[in-house]
């Protein structure tokens, strides 16, 4: 879905989420559909959440708040992940997402001004023996210093 687009319509968003009110726990999974299909969890899907689950809106609005993957607003075409576990830390990753936020001008869960690349946090990527590391998009990379991370940046036209 672009950023400029549209709103999604009530009718979209029960579309999407209705056939999985049978599940067990079914919020989660709505959600992950909501994300899949938008790229993103739009505002407008809280209320027909509510709705269809008989919750509160807060109820809904706290999960979404408290699970980082769900997203507010659209990605940038590219998504950046940084891991932040400890092994990635004691191997210099915090410095390495410290000057990558610098170097774009963002902060964490942020979208460059272009509209290229978001920024995200991970809590391991599994390669604690090549730390740090970073995933762009659904690549991993293992070693990532400055410079890996500025060809990383390069490839995805940041």
């Amino acid at each position: 879905m672009h950023v400029n687009a549209p709103a999604p319509s009530e009718e979209d968003i029960r579309g999407i989420v209705a056939p999985l009110t049978s599940l067990e726990g079914p919020l989660l999974p709505m959600l992950h559909a909501l994300q899949d299909s938008y790229g993103y969890v739009p505002q407008e899907a809280v209320p027909v959440l509510a709705d269809e689950l008989n919750l509160g809106r807060a109820e809904i609005h706290g999960v979404i708040s408290f699970y980082h993957d769900f997203r507010k607003a659209p990605a940038g075409r590219h998504v950046l992940k940084i891991c932040r576990a400890e092994a990635c830390q004691s191997m210099g990753g915090n410095a390495l997402a410290e000057a990558t936020l610098r170097k774009l001008g963002i902060g964490w869960h942020d979208t460059t001004s272009n509209g290229t690349v978001t920024v995200e946090p991970v809590y391991c990527l599994g390669l604690c023996a090549c730390a740090p590391a970073a995933m762009l998009d659904d690549r991993v990379a293992g070693r990532v210093d400055e410079a890996r991370m500025d060809k990383l940046l390069n490839e995805a036209g940041a």
